[in-house]
């Protein structure tokens, strides 16, 4: 019984159908011997050859959902993921659920999904990360498109070459944040290995300019500071820049301090006329000093699409993701060697290194062909563009005549009942067993639009919930509470009663206030006015003089 239990655990479907597939060609004489060479059972592969199907192959006698419902969640599931919302494994079980709960069946287990999953070759399980929605919207051939016919009449009608086709763009750093990496550590420690980094979190920003060809112009860094200190400079190359802001990120005035230390760099050694610089759309590249500058000097500036930087921008595309990689790596190597502080001085030397493992020829060049400019393909770009956030428009109802199929609209269901109502009529040029195939059809693709309508009415009651709760927020009333002392929400919002009308002690709603009613000015009776008072008051001076 040990033995045939090992025989069983060591096989693979793979051997079953090898073992098959030489009794078959008759490269093996015997179900037996063939069992004996690829390690299989022999009553396995009798079953197989008798057209018994696999156990992966079957569908289990335990499944809780039709296939039409299993259909109708997996149709679900590819419609949310090409709208950028993939749903996690709690909402698919979450619409089985439903699907089971519209006909009274009892809830999935906590091991369907994975199962359901499994056994439907549409689907699968891939980590997801979070992106802007921002920048899948624009991630649109009809945007994304104009940008490379915009690059290439550009070039032509300038007469710009690729020696001359430049990209500009900033990177910052934490000084003291190292990127995440493989490491190797003791087997028994589960999870995660933590790696301890020096934590320092000033700011640096790179204003770097590339060209196509793969040359590189010195770096221009950017610190926070007001002063220019002299350590700074020592080991460094001569040609490089450092400059100060009070925020460590560039300005207008730090951009066009780099759009000259560009041209002081390019224009002798320009192959052309007029050179061509990429850029992106931050303000800095848009004031008038920037772009007279640009103009006065035969810079053209292009400016790509927004929030498309990731994908369009040569240095986004490859040198600056490695930048990072190698500079992390260098503040990695310190941190072992017990160098838990990062300072500016202690920066430029990691910084150096790796600015000078990263901008060689072959990544820049790297960088321009991944953003289809150089060579000039756009496919290398539109091919990566699957994020669809509108929703398509339903195809007009076409007068081509319908053949049988299950429907899957309102349309489309119409045109079926039509084609059946019609053969009916003429029944004997129609044999029955078509007109039962086209009935299975109607109930089939009726019974998708239900199981679809039961999702829909679970996502809408979601969107409801989510709008009554915005609506509820937008609709209060914002008001500013200044106060000396941190409070308690409780104190607070007795403040905030206290303010609207008045509110007590223990916390209990005040009573609404009642409008008081006006008195007269002169003798302060209710009724009438001091216009209408019929009570005379007299001056005292005048009381006097009358005595």
């Amino acid at each position: 019984m040990s033995q045939q239990r090992n025989v069983q655990q060591a096989y693979t479907e793979g051997d079953i159908i090898l073992a098959i597939s030489d009794i078959t060609s008759n490269q093996v004489s015997s179900v037996k011997r063939a069992a004996a060479i690829y390690n299989v059972p022999r009553t396995t592969v009798r079953r197989r050859r008798a057209g018994q199907r696999s156990r992966r192959d079957c569908e289990p006698n335990s499944k809780r959902l039709t296939k039409l419902e299993e259909e109708a969640i997996v149709q679900r599931v590819l419609e949310e993921s090409s709208r950028g919302i993939p749903p996690s494994k709690a909402h698919v079980q979450d619409m089985a659920d439903r699907l089971l709960r519209e006909r009274g069946g009892k809830p999935t287990g906590k091991n369907w999904v994975d199962n359901f999953i499994k056994r439907t070759p549409e689907l699968q399980m891939r980590w997801s990360r979070p992106y802007d929605r921002q920048r899948a919207a624009c991630e649109d051939p009809v945007i994304i498109r104009p940008w490379f016919s915009l690059v290439q009449s550009v070039k032509a009608k300038y007469g710009i070459l690729d020696e001359d086709t430049w990209n500009f763009d900033e990177s910052g750093f934490m000084m003291g944040k190292i990127s995440s990496q493989l490491v190797v550590t003791g087997s028994e420690k589960p999870g995660k290995q933590k790696k301890l980094q020096p934590g320092d979190r000033e700011w640096v920003t790179l204003v770097q300019g590339v060209a196509a060809t793969g040359r590189v112009i010195p770096p221009f860094l950017i610190f926070a500071g007001k002063v220019l200190i002299s350590t700074w400079y020592t080991d460094l190359p001569r040609n490089w820049v450092i400059d100060v802001s009070p925020t460590g990120w560039i300005n207008n005035d730090l951009a066009l301090a780099w759009l000259k230390h560009f041209d002081a760099h390019t224009k002798a050694s320009s192959a052309g006329a007029y050179r061509l610089l990429i850029i992106d759309g931050h303000d800095s590249r848009c004031s008038i000093e920037f772009q007279d500058y640009c103009k006065e000097n035969n810079i053209i500036a292009l400016c790509m699409p927004p929030h498309s930087s990731h994908l369009l921008q040569p240095l986004d595309v490859v040198p600056y993701s490695l930048l990072k990689r190698h500079y992390g790596d260098g503040i990695s190597l310190l941190a072992r060697s017990r160098i838990h502080h990062i300072d500016k001085e202690t920066f430029l030397p990691a910084f150096k290194a790796a600015f000078e493992k990263t901008f060689t020829v072959e990544n820049i060049r790297a960088g321009f062909r991944g953003a289809g400019l150089v060579p000039y393909d756009p496919d290398v770009v539109l091919s990566k563009l699957d994020v669809q956030l509108r929703t398509p428009t339903p195809p007009a109802p076409g007068t081509i005549a319908w053949e049988a199929q299950t429907p899957r609209n309102a349309r489309e269901t119409e045109a079926q009942s039509m084609l059946i109502r019609n053969r009916m009529q003429n029944h004997q040029g129609s044999p029955a067993s078509s007109l039962d195939e086209q009935v299975k059809q109607l109930s089939k693709g009726a019974q998708q639009i239900a199981h679809n309508m039961v999702l829909v009415q679970e996502e809408m009651g979601r969107l409801r919930d989510a709008v009554d709760t915005l609506t509820k927020r937008k609709t209060r009333k914002r008001r500013y509470v200044r106060v000396e002392e941190t409070l308690t929400v409780g104190k607070v919002s007795n403040l905030i009663a206290a303010k609207e009308g008045g509110s007590r002690e223990d916390g209990e709603t005040p009573a609404k206030r009642v409008r008081a009613e006006r008195r007269c000015g002169r003798c302060s009776e209710i009724g009438h006015n001091s216009r209408t008072c019929k009570v005379e008051i007299e001056d005292e001076d005048s009381s006097d003089a009358s005595k």
